[in-house]
């Protein structure tokens, strides 16, 4: 996942991106980007790590103007090069700058068209920036003369949405123009709209999560649609059309389960809430399948599984305790690059309480079970704190096919639950007991908070790609690059693909 963000103001936005960066940093933490537009000069300061390590003083000086975007950064696979740190720029035509959520799931085909049909250069191996490149040639395919209005950008944007598949959201500036956002024409990736009235006249805010909005000061407006662009012109009118043939809303599960901050609403439904549907329906599945266990306690792995831990202690009856403490200077494991990263940060980040497991049976709750690092060590930590049984829960389903829309779940290989039971997975993690949550179960937790969302995009659990081009030999190419990061090319292919298979797809 990427944190994006996009404003327009009557007051230099430099401090205001920085801050709404900030309120978005869960979603990414290797690099952080923000571009500003002043007249029709465009600065811009980008580089790896937190927010607040990127932006110094000096940079924040230097990024002047009244309209902005933003970006923090965490990469799906491949590399962490400071050169695909966003946002991304194209200086034809007009001069734009663009941030994206998400992954383009045919980037490789839309390179070599951009090289062999579009004469655009790509720089980098980020399918960011083949968006980019795309935009600005249908921006440029879309105008006459020197004039760029609204029709012009929505035509544009119509004809991006049929070239590129697969999951996306972004925000974008056209120098001197003003700002555009767009989501993919099945609603995957979130983007929301807020607005601060001034004295004035209005100011827009767009942004991955509600959370972002509020924390600003920006009264939340709405979810922008799937396939819908939005763009607010230099005289602060903001336009809006549907750009997309058959669009449906097909929201990402896993936003729910942990990406999102709690106190955020997507697509209409309270994140906080949901989570705590998944803890009622989770009770029902261990009190189904665990009915003659005694449990002492109930314990969250901090902090994504706490409401659900809250709300299943409530329903089964069992007293709820925090066993764990976190150490909330370490960032958040699962986005964290490479195994080794993974499984050392987890007991820097997790702290026992011996008191609270001491000659106790304990039920602990996680909001899901991924590579299964983090749990092993969990597990582990449990045991030594002096807990006689640990029964594990996750609030979501296995994790058991590659996610291609933004999620660092590129191979099965990868997955502990992919090719295993739910026992085995038990006995890999070292529990007593393993207890997942049904997949309807998990869809109908979001179904009950918002009974208008009816379709879901939760491949990670059912392989059901909504796009509609993710094929096996699709999957297959996916981790044989993700294995061979380092592959040479074959010695007759052009130059112009080299390293198309290497991908840094961006989330």
């Amino acid at each position: 996942m990427c944190g994006i963000v996009g404003v327009v103001s009557h007051q230099p936005v430099n401090q205001l991106l920085y801050d709404a960066l900030l309120l978005l940093q869960h979603r990414g933490q290797d690099a952080a980007g923000i571009a500003t537009n002043h007249s029709s000069m465009f600065s811009m300061h980008k580089a790896n790590g937190l927010v607040r390590d990127v932006f110094r003083t000096r940079n924040m000086r230097s990024l002047q103007g009244t309209t902005g975007i933003g970006h923090c950064r965490y990469p799906t696979a491949g590399s962490s090069s400071e050169e695909e740190a966003q946002p991304f720029y194209v200086n034809a035509p007009f001069g734009i700058t663009l941030a994206h959520n998400g992954n383009l799931t045919n980037w490789e085909q839309l390179k070599l068209e951009m090289f062999k049909n579009d004469r655009r250069h790509i720089n980098t191996d980020s399918d960011s920036e083949v968006l980019l490149n795309v935009l600005a040639h249908e921006i440029q395919e879309a105008t006459t003369g020197l004039n760029l209005d609204p029709e012009a950008i929505f035509k544009a944007v119509t004809v991006l949405n049929r070239r590129v598949k697969g999951g996306y959201a972004a925000v974008a500036q056209i120098a001197g123009v003003g700002l555009l956002a767009f989501r993919d024409p099945h609603g995957i990736r979130p983007l929301c709209l807020g607005i601060n009235e001034t004295e004035q006249g209005p100011e827009y805010l767009i942004a991955s999560e509600s959370v972002a909005l509020e924390g600003m000061g920006f009264r939340f407006v709405r979810d922008i649609g799937p396939g819908e662009a939005v763009f607010i012109d230099a005289d602060k009118q903001l336009h809006s059309a549907q750009c997309a043939d058959n669009a449906s809303l097909n929201p990402c599960v896993f936003e729910f389960v942990y990406l999102a901050r709690p106190d955020s609403v997507i697509d209409g439904a309270s994140v906080y809430a949901t989570r705590l549907k998944m803890g009622e329906y989770l009770a029902e599945k261990i009190r189904a399948e665990l009915p003659g266990v005694h449990i002492d306690v109930v314990m969250p792995i901090p902090d994504s599984s706490r409401p659900a831990a809250i709300q299943l202690a409530m329903a089964l009856n069992i007293e709820y305790r925090e066993g764990f403490i976190k150490n909330r200077y370490i960032g958040r494991t699962f986005i964290m690059p490479g195994q080794a990263a993974r499984k050392k940060s987890v007991r820097q980040k997790l702290n026992a309480i011996p008191s609270e497991f001491k000659d106790k049976v304990v039920l602990l709750v996680d909001d899901s079970i991924v590579r299964g690092t983090t749990s092993r060590e969990i597990v582990q930590m449990a045991r030594e704190a002096g807990a006689t049984k640990v029964i594990f829960a996750s609030a979501a389903p296995p994790v058991i096919f590659p996610n291609v829309y933004g999620i660092d779940m590129p191979t099965r290989d990868e997955l502990i639950a992919y090719g295993r039971t739910t026992e085995e997975v038990c006995r890999e993690i070292t529990a007593d007991y393993l207890v997942y949550q049904d997949i309807g179960a998990l869809k109908q937790a979001i179904a009950d908070v918002n009974p208008a969302l009816t379709n879901f995009e939760a491949s990670c659990f059912d392989g059901v790609y909504v796009t509609g081009d993710v094929s096996q030999e699709y999957l297959d190419r996916l981790e044989y690059a993700r294995h061979h990061p380092k592959a040479a090319a074959p010695e007759d292919t052009p130059r112009s693909q080299l390293n198309l298979n290497l991908a840094t797809t961006e989330a």
